[in-house]
């Protein structure tokens, strides 16, 4: 075989780009951090962590969900504690309203009372978040749950619902009729039989127009307030008792809420490992790679200058 000059110029400026290529190699991967910087370097490690990285974003997103999920499952739970206080205030006037001991007007500043009572129930119910959306409406979110007039539901009949979790679809938030025009399945029943009147407004409504009625002198009046008063007292414990069931479930959901932001921890820290393990440059082994490269470069580098001068009839003298 002929052995040209050219020919073994070519074959070591070969061998010192190739060994440029590692050594330059090396030093991105220290400078980068990874060892894997475009899918060549390591195309099965490459593939995995595409979609490790996708499962990350993912879990990202669960993340952003359930802090908006737990933002306004507590927003409602606060609304509903402040509107157990004036539930509270109202079943102790439509008690007290019975006291036989009471005149007419007596009877209508007690009205007046429940009034306030109903407009601050009604206020609460049109709550609105920060961004000005009515939380009791359902998915109608531009539209107030209720109108305050004749405490109609003007929302939604589908509650908002929220992904959470990658199997986890959660009921943040409970609609107007759910809240203050439903009873519990243990719910008392009416004197006659039947849950009466669940909506709560319509239920204030007509005890504050029976307290206005005068009753004194009228025995026939009397007994028909004295009903009104006590089917309205039967169904504000209704209305409270399915509040603080709503309560308990709002309780629950936050409860769970927390557990799955822990789980999403955890899987974050495992998966953060993970990458690192894919990708991740080891420092010790770059260290030294990227040293031992250098020294062999140089002595191409060194090989090659000493052979430029040099001819074929010199090296075989």
């Amino acid at each position: 075989m002929r052995i040209s000059t050219q020919m073994m110029y070519q074959q070591n400026m070969r061998g010192i780009t190739d060994s440029q290529s590692k050594w330059m190699g090396y030093g991105e991967q220290m400078s980068t951090g990874q060892r894997v910087n475009r899918p060549s370097d390591d195309p099965i490690a490459a593939s995995q962590a595409v979609v490790l990285s996708q499962a990350q974003s993912q879990n990202s997103q669960f993340t952003l969900a359930r802090s908006f999920a737990t933002q306004k499952a507590s927003l409602e739970d606060s609304v509903l504690s402040q509107v157990t206080t004036s539930i509270s205030a109202v079943q102790e006037k439509i008690i007290y309203a019975g006291n036989g001991t009471l005149n007419d007007d007596d009877r209508m500043s007690l009205a007046a009372d429940l009034k306030g009572l109903r407009d601050q129930l009604m206020n609460l119910a049109n709550s609105t978040d920060g961004n000005g959306r009515f939380i009791f409406a359902g998915y109608k979110t531009e539209t107030p749950a209720f109108d305050s007039t004749t405490g109609d539901y003007l929302g939604g009949n589908d509650p908002i619902y929220q992904q959470v979790d990658s199997a986890r679809n959660m009921m943040i938030s409970h609609t107007g009729k759910q809240v203050f025009e439903s009873v519990t399945s243990n719910a008392d029943e009416m004197p006659g039989g039947g849950y009466g009147e669940t909506n709560i407004f319509k239920t204030l409504d007509s005890v504050i127009s029976a307290l206005k009625l005068p009753v004194d002198g009228d025995a026939t009046a009397a007994q028909t307030q004295a009903d009104a008063l006590k089917a309205a007292g039967v169904s504000v414990k209704n209305t409270q008792n399915n509040i603080l069931t709503v309560v308990a479930d709002i309780g629950s959901k936050l409860n769970e809420l927390d557990s799955l932001d822990s789980l999403g921890k955890d899987r974050s820290l495992s998966q953060t490992q993970q990458m690192s393990d894919l990708i991740d440059v080891d420092w010790n082994a770059a260290i030294s790679s990227y040293t031992m490269q250098q020294a062999a470069l140089q002595a191409s580098y060194k090989a090659f200058s000493d052979m430029q001068g040099m001819s074929l009839f010199q090296l075989n003298r």
